[in-house]
């Protein structure tokens, strides 16, 4: 799949399993709400002491499944590297991150006191793999 393609999707689709290493090699699963950033990056949004953002700091590979919101339907995988934005630094990517998927917050000082009592980071994802190329 073209990655242009599976980023338009991704812009349209927000529900995803995001895929990280644990340190045993195993995976670990967690659903995620990803958007796509102007610079063609899908971004996250979670807490900093989340698992996830402990395997991404060992181990920078992940994987994506996103998926459509009625879940059957089309869907896609996407395979890459990602960074860790910590706050301050991040406050920008998530007023951002927010807009592009729900539009105008009713209170922007309130979210961004929020994104910093929760602790919050932006997982910069570089795509380098999209599929699937066919079905069946």
């Amino acid at each position: 799949m073209d990655l242009d393609a599976a980023l338009d999707f991704v812009r349209k689709n927000h529900h995803a399993v995001l895929a990280t290493l644990r340190a045993d090699g195993g995976p670990q699963l967690s659903p995620v709400t990803a958007g796509v950033d102007s610079a063609g990056h899908v971004v996250i949004s979670t807490r900093q002491p989340a698992y996830k953002v402990r395997n991404v700091r060992r181990d920078r590979r992940v994987w994506l499944c996103v998926l459509p919101d009625q879940f059957f339907g089309q869907w896609i995988q996407l395979e890459g590297t990602a960074e860790i934005v910590e706050l301050p630094e991040a406050m920008d990517g998530l007023v951002d991150y927010y807009r592009r998927i729900s539009g105008e917050h009713p209170d922007w000082d309130e979210y961004r006191a929020a994104m910093r009592a929760e602790k919050r980071v932006l997982l910069r994802v570089h795509i380098e793999k999209a599929g699937p190329t066919r079905s069946g």
